[in-house]
C-alpha cells in the first residue's frame, strides 16, 4: 500500500509557464523525496507598465510518503 501527500507550491518565472513549471517541480524535488506527479492548479502573469514582466503558476504537487 502506498500512502501520498498533496503539497501546493508556487513557482515564477521571466520566460513562460512551462519555465516555471519546471523550477517548481526542480525545487520541489530537491527538498521532498518521492514526487510523483503534478497538476497545475492556476497560471497567471505578472504585468508592469502594460508588459508581461512574469510567469506564475500555483501547483498541486503529488508525493509519495516513506514507511
Amino acid at each position: 500500500m502506498s500512502v501520498a501527500k498533496i503539497l501546493e507550491i508556487s513557482a515564477r518565472s521571466g520566460e513562460s509557464f512551462e519555465d516555471a513549471i519546471r523550477q517548481g517541480i526542480s525545487r520541489a524535488n530537491a527538498t521532498i523525496s518521492h514526487v510523483e506527479g503534478a497538476w497545475v492548479e492556476e497560471q497567471k502573469v505578472v504585468v508592469h507598465e502594460g508588459e508581461v514582466e512574469a510567469f506564475e503558476v500555483i501547483m498541486k504537487v503529488t508525493f509519495l510518503l516513506e514507511d
